[in-house]
């Protein structure tokens, strides 16, 4: 175990393996459930392990275990922690095993298709498809929903019946962490590149890393196990008569995984649509903007001495990735940390007359100044784009700062969605994060602010803007 290179201290299983093999096979469960449900989750799940026999015994191949890895769609894509698979950086390529319905298993080998090394996340591939033919394998839905504290999570893992001496012909067992979540932090592998994190009340072993950690209420992915939280947490439940202190476990949501997904064009399944999660269904005629599939906030800079903003213009293509990334105002320390943040940001893309078209959108995240009373301007005012320019999407002209709610410590992250149409006024407003009594502030605030309309080629569009206020205690 080593710690992560942070401000923040977590720890995490470090996996150094010339080889890395997965195993995909029928479970014996330790917890009890919806049988099909189980079955379902538990042939998702697959252990990674290095082997340490050049030929298999009549106990199969003996094996060293480190970490797990998970199905997302039936064409064999896997998502893990990246730092399972890091020995790969240098090349070589992972092999899994599948189990097949009433016969062996069977050794093929697996790509190891894109990694993200700063939010800590790859992308693996069985190769041949293990879902075509009689094999036992199944697929987890993913969701960007962000449980709010206090609500249900479980981490599924699976880990050999004998640590010490493992082999391939022995069946693991599988081990669920049942908690709630108690707060969200973030880390940063490297300068700026911060990773939003899902802190619950279990403790991590070794060998958890990599493990799905699903919402207790849809059964979606929210989030992968990267290691434990080190920072001692507070936490208050309503079933506790005191504060309880505790080292967490950590989990990296799934926001990221996503975003690897769709920057590789690669799908994963939802709740009910076997497919990349879309916005509902957009008008048959006329002009529909991007919409934010998954996205996640900015931690406030610890060292900025006052508050600031960051605007940007984001040309969106029709696979929904960020395409063309403007900055129109935005200074340290805030600017480099926004534009991490907002380049793992995934839309559905915009749609004319029912197709699929490149559109813009505007993006602003705003840093309310910490002090109380306010010791600068709560209001900001940008000068209009140039009519030479040849488009943009719909950017702020005035803003204003949300004062801090009395009565709370929140400090967390709002996010707002507006529709703005060709006069430059917001028609709708939607509430991508909510955080009361962050959120009320902010819906405020921000029905003082002024837009001038998206442009195209000179001519007034509808576009949207996406609003991100992150709140530092006073």
């Amino acid at each position: 175990m080593i710690p992560i290179r942070s401000h923040y201290k977590m720890v995490v299983v470090s996996l150094a393996a010339l080889l890395l093999i997965i195993f995909c096979w029928p479970v014996a469960a330790v917890a009890s459930g919806n049988p099909a449900d189980d079955a379902a989750l538990l042939a998702s799940i697959c252990p990674v392990v290095y082997p340490l026999d050049q030929f298999p015994t009549e106990r199969g191949y003996r094996y060293f275990f480190y970490g797990n890895a998970f199905f997302i769609n039936e064409e064999g894509y896997l998502v893990t922690a990246a730092h399972i698979v890091k020995s790969f950086r240098d090349g070589g390529r992972p092999y899994i095993l599948v189990g097949t319905l009433g016969g062996p298993r069977r050794l093929q080998e697996a790509e190891l298709v894109a990694v993200d090394w700063e939010h800590d996340v790859a992308v693996l591939r069985a190769t041949p498809n293990p879902f075509v033919g009689q094999h036992h394998v199944a697929f987890m839905p993913l969701t960007a929903e962000r449980p709010s504290v206090g609500k249900p999570v479980i981490a599924v893992s699976v880990f050999p019946s004998d640590l010490h001496d493992s082999h391939t012909s022995e069946a693991p067992i599988e081990i669920r962490s049942q908690g709630q979540v108690i707060d969200y932090q973030f880390h940063a592998e490297s300068p700026g590149a911060d990773s939003e994190l899902l802190l619950f009340n279990q403790k991590i072993v070794p060998g958890q890393s990599g493990s799905p950690v699903l919402s207790a209420d849809s059964r979606e992915v929210v989030g992968i196990v990267v290691g434990q939280w080190l920072h001692p947490t507070i936490i208050h439940f309503a079933t506790t008569a005191q504060p309880v202190v505790t080292l967490p476990g950590a989990v990296l949501r799934i926001h990221y995984a996503m975003a690897l997904l769709r920057r590789q064009g690669i799908s994963w399944h939802g709740a009910s649509v076997p497919t990349v999660p879309m916005s509902p269904a957009p008008p048959a005629s006329g002009f529909s903007p991007p919409v934010p599939v998954s996205l996640v906030a900015t931690p406030y800079p610890p060292q900025a001495l006052f508050g600031g903003e960051v605007v940007l213009d984001a040309l969106i293509d029709t696979d929904g990735r960020i395409a063309e990334l403007n900055v129109v105002h935005g200074t340290a320390p805030f600017l480099e940390p926004v534009l991490n943040a907002v380049r793992t940001w995934t839309f559905s893309p915009a749609q004319m007359d029912g197709r699929v078209v490149e559109a813009r959108i505007g993006i602003v995240v705003q840093f309310p100044q910490s002090f109380l009373p306010k010791l600068t301007a709560r209001k900001r005012k940008y000068d209009r784009p140039s009519e030479d320019s040849v488009g943009h999407g719909a950017l702020p002209v005035s803003t204003v700062e949300p004062d801090y709610p009395p009565n709370t410590v929140a400090e967390d992250s709002v996010i707002l969605y507006n529709l703005i149409n060709q006069q430059g006024q917001v028609t709708s407003t939607r509430v991508l994060r909510d955080v009361e009594p962050l959120t009320t502030a902010t819906l405020a605030a921000s029905q003082q602010w002024r837009f001038v309309p998206g442009t195209e080629a000179g001519t007034n569009t509808d576009s949207a803007v996406a609003l991100v206020v992150t709140f530092r205690h006073p």
